[in-house]
């Protein structure tokens, strides 16, 4: 079991979380036709890097969104913070 910071409600079970993608992935622009081989790509292609990534969580007992910082090879999370402060 992990423990994960939620930036709204604080440490919880990782069981409480959901992957939602990589934070800067950009989405196809949708008021041209989107080639299907493009929207394959978006959906299901992932970086998949080594090291330090950022990365959009759902805490699902407060429906908030937030980007965690973790380490991919050690597991170890290095933080949280709500999303809204990435848009500003």
């Amino acid at each position: 079991m992990q423990i994960f910071p939620c930036p709204f409600c604080g440490p919880r079970n990782e069981t409480e979380f959901h992957f939602a993608g990589e934070l800067g992935k950009l989405r196809p622009a949708t008021m041209v036709r989107v080639a299907a081989q493009d929207w394959a790509t978006y959906l299901y292609a992932q970086r998949n890097d080594k090291g330090l990534v950022r990365e959009v969580w759902m805490h699902l007992t407060c429906s908030e969104l937030f980007v965690m910082e973790r380490d991919s090879v050690t597991m170890q999370v290095l933080g949280s913070r709500s999303l809204r402060e990435d848009a500003v």
